[in-house]
This record gives structure tokens, sequence and C-alpha cells, in this order.
């Protein structure tokens, strides 16, 4: 059989590129009920995105509709404490009087040229970037209007009446810190949302400054031809 062996050569060059860049984090917020956790398992479920999950510690109680170890890792608050005061998250936040938190395994992924998706609040965003400057690329989900953010929220059924109205009042607040994001995109038709989504990630992955090693190796090849 005949080896092709230029385009061995061109899948082993791209190998490499692949492999000298540095992953990129990409963030997702939203207050509660715009659609953010949806608009993350379409992301995960589109394989050729290739993106990892970085599955967050919480010490919230588990929903009936949650797996532990996929959607969080449920802890108690002593070993989210212990973890937090040894430097072992990337960032936390107490949220509705709960902890949650990003395990610093993401820095690790990042090294080795994976793509990170992050569902975190704003505070957690603001960690993350100060922490991981140039690798997060941040993005706000809003919802079309109030009414129907409560009437998701109601239709999830995972809430009581008085936990619905906290979740609503804190939205008001998250909700003003759209402008400390890259991008915002308002969840009034979640393909289109989705689609968008998809378009910012492939912009980002084609930023020169995050394939440095690949463009420059791939420019070295150009110019050494006559």
């Amino acid at each position: 059989m005949e080896v092709d062996r230029g385009l061995g050569r061109r899948e082993e060059r791209a190998s490499a590129g692949r492999a000298r860049r540095r992953g990129l984090i990409l963030i997702l917020s939203s207050p509660s009920g715009a659609g953010k956790t949806t608009l993350t398992r379409m992301l995960l479920q589109k394989k050729e995105l290739d993106l990892t999950l970085s599955i967050s510690v919480t010490t919230r109680t588990r929903r009936m509709s949650e797996v532990d170890g996929i959607h969080y890792s449920f802890i108690g608050k002593a070993e989210f404490e212990q973890m937090r005061d040894a430097g072992e998250l990337l960032e936390w936040a107490e949220v509705h009087g709960n902890f949650y938190g990003t395990p610093r395994a993401v820095e690790k992924l990042l090294q080795a040229g994976r793509d990170v998706l992050l569902d975190i609040d704003y505070r957690g965003t603001k960690q993350v970037r100060e922490k991981c400057k140039g690798d997060a690329v941040t993005v706000f989900i809003l919802p079309p209007s109030m009414k129907e953010l409560r009437a998701r929220l109601e239709r999830r059924a995972e809430d009581s009446r008085e936990a619905i109205e906290v979740r609503l009042k804190a939205a008001r607040t998250e909700i003003r810190r759209w402008v400390d994001y890259d991008y915002v995109l308002v969840n009034d038709d979640l393909q289109k949302a989705f689609g968008d989504l998809c378009a910012i990630l492939s912009a980002e992955r084609a930023r020169a400054r995050r394939r440095q090693g690949e463009i420059a190796a791939f420019v070295e090849a150009l110019l050494a031809q006559p």
C-alpha cells in the first residue's frame, strides 16, 4: 500500500501545533434560569467542539435531576473549607448560602492544550480572569425578560417559592454585571444563542496570540519554499 508521506508530515506538524497551543477557558455566567446549564450541555454534546467541562465542587444539596461527579462534586462544608484554605481552588464563591469552587486541575488541562468550559458566576469569573490572564473568554447569558426568567424557574420545579424569590432578587444584581464580560447573549432563542456561542469559540480559538507556535512553524516552512 502506498503511503502519502507528505500527508503524514502535515499531520505531524498539525499535531505539534495543537500541542503547543495553550488551552483557553470558556466561561458561561448567567442568573439562575437564564439557560446557562442548557447551553453548557449543548456545547458538551457537540463532540467536534472538543470541550472539557470543569466539574465544580459545591456544598449545595444535590437536586433530583443531578448526578454527583457529573453536574457537580457534592461535598461537605468542612471539606470545601479545607480545599479553599489549602489553595486547591482556582476560584470560589458563596451563592445563596452555599459554597461553589473550581479545582486547580483546570490549569493542567490548559497546559496540555485542552479547552475548558466553566459554568460559574460573576465573582468566580473575576477571580479566574485575575489568575489566568489571557486564558479566559467570558460570556454572559441574559434572559429575554424578568417575566420569562420567573416562568423558567417555576417550570423547573426544583425550588420552593421562597427560593425562587431569592433567585429573582439575586438575578437583578447579577444582570448588572454584564459589563464585566467579553460577550453578552440574550437567550430568547436557544438555537441562535447556541450558534452564537459556537461562533465565539471558533473565533477565540483562531486568535493569533493563541496559535503562535502553530503559526510560527507554518510561516517558517512557508518562507523556506522556493
